[in-house]
């Protein structure tokens, strides 16, 4: 090429936008963002709604926390999605309250005189749990480490099991009196009818219309209810058009220590469920995730939950269904997420939008709050599935944690209620909890079941694991110790994680050159940004290493532990997977690359494999790098399990070098 043709080159050059960052036309970014919100608006509205009920809170003000709480949606999904200065992690991420606020912020309100009073406590601790939220974001990373997966799934699902109870007690209430009333067949039928209607259409339907089962089973079920005449929607008519909840709308907000603690502890938590978040979406829209990536996130939850306060809301973290949204739809910007947060916005200056929402019975409204809250729990439990519990100390930690915090949300106090009874107004009277046989500051963690589980969690994990002479434990039993990984040769650490990429160095050596690594997520993602960063003829190589499907070893076993799925078949099945990746290697000249772990059964396989070989080999080369992304995750995890580089005995035969 001559001198002057490289500056031609030059500026024809484009440089490539990521799909996060690409917009679609303005049609498609405004019908995709509506479907976001469709996805998101039964979750987002629950909170407050609920919140409202459970304090006895005036039809008004209801109104005034669901058009505050969709504005402040709005506001804290664009700070995310968009970002300004180091705030918001650019991602298509969608804000919503958190439900691990509802059980604390009840608590709250109600000891500090309930309804509009007892929400300004309320505020004034979700002002302070924002402040804190976003001081402490560029520590946050650091402190990550503190919280992996027997910490969160013992607390989510402590969240999950202590909300439990408030959908109960709505699908139970009279519509008509506000009161429960457990003897009336009719609010059964409306709550199970409405649970059973959201079963059968994730059953049913497909796509997007299974997305939004909960919203639909809310309208079946009020339908229902408004031919039974249990539901109207004559104040939906006296709602004005357009309104706007101004901040502090209920009166300047006061603050009280142990309420700030409260909040702050499940501001934490919720800031590592975001983390969560921010890392399945990096996986599904194919951009890494860094230390400064989960700082921008918690200082955006930080400033929308400030803002939340101030706007008459609670505390926001990332909706993990609309996360699955992105992976349904394959859309990938995170424009299209900023616009639903525009739509939310002008939704929350609409007061008939918070009317009809009002307008659900407390029944139909129980029965979805019941699938919802038992999902919280079954995450919490999906999330412990992921902990290694033949180390006891998982085992304590999960355990204790669990039963202290099952214990606190038992004992709790209790306000008095008025029950309905043949008809009849019974006061019950309230019962003093468990916080009240303690003094003072120590009050804070038997406030709520979650406050006690999260502290008892989080110190018992640093006690087990973080408290020793050998530095923090990546993960798994604690064999592996960063410290240990940080000083480790090349060689070494070629010998200790190679099996992870099938021994294959360039991947290994790039991801060595990472160090030091600040936790296990950097570690991870060491070796993930590794294998996307190679070249054409370096991912090749890496795909060719792997084994063919089915293949066996001189012994007669399966040569891929990630292919422990196919290790129980018959002759006739395994001659099936044969033939599939002998056709597939004769067109692409590369092995047929399966992540197996996560296919219940041989025949997903087949299916998946012979629908794979009428793609290009470029597809097939991009397929192939998935499910090798996939199977080193699984090795990862096996690995910092099992191994222990420093004292296995094959390091004594290798070189100190590097």
């Amino acid at each position: 090429m001559t001198a002057d043709a490289r500056p031609i080159a030059a500026t024809t050059k484009r440089k490539r936008v990521h799909p996060v960052d690409q917009v679609p036309p303005p049609g498609q970014l405004i019908t995709l963002g509506a479907q976001h919100v469709i996805a998101f608006y039964a979750g987002a509205v629950l909170v407050p709604l609920l919140i409202a009920r459970a304090i006895d809170l005036d039809s008004e003000a209801l109104t005034m926390l669901i058009t505050a709480d969709l504005f402040t949606c709005g506001i804290a999904s664009m700070l995310q999605a968009v970002g300004i200065w180091k705030i918001g992690v650019r991602l298509p991420l969608l804000q919503g309250v958190t439900f691990a606020t509802l059980a604390p912020v009840i608590k709250i309100a109600n000891e500090h005189g309930g309804g509009r009073v007892g929400l300004l406590t309320v505020y004034g601790a979700v002002i302070a749990a924002g402040v804190f939220g976003f001081l402490i974001a560029p520590f946050f990373a650091k402190l990550i480490r503190f919280f992996p997966a027997v910490v969160t799934g013992s607390v989510i699902t402590i969240i999950g099991v202590a909300l439990l109870p408030i959908g109960a007690g709505d699908a139970v209430t009279n519509p008509h009196e506000g009161l429960h009333d457990p003897g009336n067949p009719r609010w059964l039928l409306y709550a199970v009818g409405t649970l059973l209607a959201i079963v059968l259409m994730q059953r049913f339907f497909r796509g997007f219309w299974a997305t939004i089962a909960v919203l639909l089973g809310l309208i079946a079920g009020t339908a229902i209810a408004w031919i039974a005449g249990d539901a109207s929607f004559g104040s939906v008519g006296e709602a004005s058009w357009f309104g706007f909840t101004v901040p502090f709308a209920f009166g300047m907000p006061r603050f009280d220590i142990v309420a700030i603690v409260s909040l702050i502890v499940v501001f934490l938590v919720t800031a590592v469920e975001s983390t969560g978040s921010v890392f399945a979406t990096g996986e599904i829209v194919g951009k890494r995730i860094k230390a400064s990536d989960i700082a921008a996130t918690v200082r955006a939850d930080g400033l929308a939950t400030a803002i939340g306060g101030m706007f008459n809301s609670f505390p926001y973290t990332a909706f993990s269904e609309n996360v699955g949204l992105v992976r349904l739809t394959g859309v990938k910007s995170r424009w299209v997420v900023a616009a639903a947060g525009v739509i939310m916005m002008v939704l929350g200056i609409m007061p008939k939008t918070a009317k009809i929402v009002e307008s659900i019975p407390a029944p139909v409204l129980g029965g979805a709050a019941l699938t919802l809250f038992a999902t919280v729990a079954i995450v919490g439990i999906q999330t412990l599935t992921k902990v290694d519990f033949t180390d006891h100390r998982n085992l304590i930690i999960a355990s204790t944690s669990l039963a202290m915090g099952l214990y606190v949300e038992h004992e709790q106090s209790s306000a008095p209620t008025t029950v309905l009874e043949n008809g009849q107004r019974v006061s019950v009277p309230g019962q003093p909890g468990v916080d009240q046989a303690v003094p003072g500051i120590l009050q804070i963690p038997f406030s709520t079941g979650i406050t006690m589980a999260a502290i008892t969690a989080i110190l018992l994990n640093i006690l087990f694991f973080h408290l020793g002479g050998r530095g923090v434990a990546v993960a798994g039993g604690g064999d592996i110790r960063l410290d240990e990984v940080n000083k480790m040769t090349l060689q070494q650490f070629r010998t200790t994680f190679g099996d992870v990429v099938q021994s294959v160095t360039w991947v290994a050596d790039r991801a060595y050159e990472q160090r030091p690594f600040a936790d296990a997520h950097d570690l991870r993602s060491a070796f993930q940004e590794a294998m996307l960063t190679g070249s054409d003829a370096e991912q090749l190589e890496l795909i060719t290493a792997f084994p063919d499907l089915g293949a066996e070893d001189e012994i007669g076993d399966m040569t891929a532990v990630d292919h422990k799925s196919l290790q129980h078949l018959d002759d006739e099945e395994l001659q099936r997977v044969v033939e599939l990746a002998t056709a597939y290697r004769e067109k692409f000249g590369f092995p047929l690359v399966v992540c197996a772990r996560e296919a219940e059964r041989y025949e997903r396989v087949l299916r998946n494999g012979w629908s794979r070989i009428d793609n290009s080999t470029s597809s097939e080369r991009a397929f192939a790098l998935i499910e090798i992304a996939k199977i080193a995750n699984y090795r990862f995890d096996d690995l910092v399990a099992d191994a222990n580089p420093l004292t296995s005995a094959r390091f004594g035969r290798i070189p100190d070098q590097s």
